[in-house]
């Protein structure tokens, strides 16, 4: 019979816990590409930007894969050794957090046209993402360092924001 403080979730739990992820990581970034899309070719392209911003098209591709090594990182961490169902779930309080900050992001700063905001919301979400790999890292090293490229992509963000609100 296997420990209960090292069991792992049975291969049924898994499948439904990484779909539930990958589908939860993906709808946040299509519930931001609500409030980014209408914007972009109007209100973001009148924008002065700094030489460093990226093609537009940089963009959805680089959010796909993160909101994947998101998702990844978050089920690793939930299938890692826990006493309790209940448990597993707990741990990605973090998660949830900055996910919500995520979104709040395209809101904030395209859908209210407030780069100001957007500031703020980022500078939140950075802490959650830190918040969130030193979470993942006492349960799950590999759950953190799937985290580090989106630490650095949203570190950038917060750069480029800081730019376009500086020019405009």
């Amino acid at each position: 019979m296997a420990d209960t403080a090292t069991a792992r979730p049975s291969r049924g739990a898994d499948v439904a816990a990484m779909t539930i992820l990958v589908l939860l990581c993906l709808a946040a970034g299509g519930l931001g590409t609500v409030a980014t899309e209408p914007n972009i070719a109007t209100w973001y392209a009148a924008l002065n930007k700094p030489p460093f911003n990226p093609p537009d098209a940089a963009f959805p591709a680089a959010w796909t894969i993160l909101y994947l090594l998101m998702a990844v990182a978050a089920w690793l961490a939930w299938r890692a050794p826990a006493t309790d169902t209940a448990g597993r779930w707990t741990r990605l309080v973090p998660f949830f957090v900055q996910l919500v900050l995520n979104v709040a992001w395209s809101f904030a700063f395209f859908g209210a046209h407030n780069p100001l905001l957007g500031l703020a919301v980022i500078v939140l979400l950075i802490i959650a993402i830190l918040w969130t790999i030193l979470s993942f890292r006492r349960i799950s090293a590999p759950a953190a360092g799937l985290l580090a490229p989106y630490l650095l992509w949203v570190c950038f963000a917060a750069i480029l924001n800081a730019a376009i609100y500086l020019l405009n």
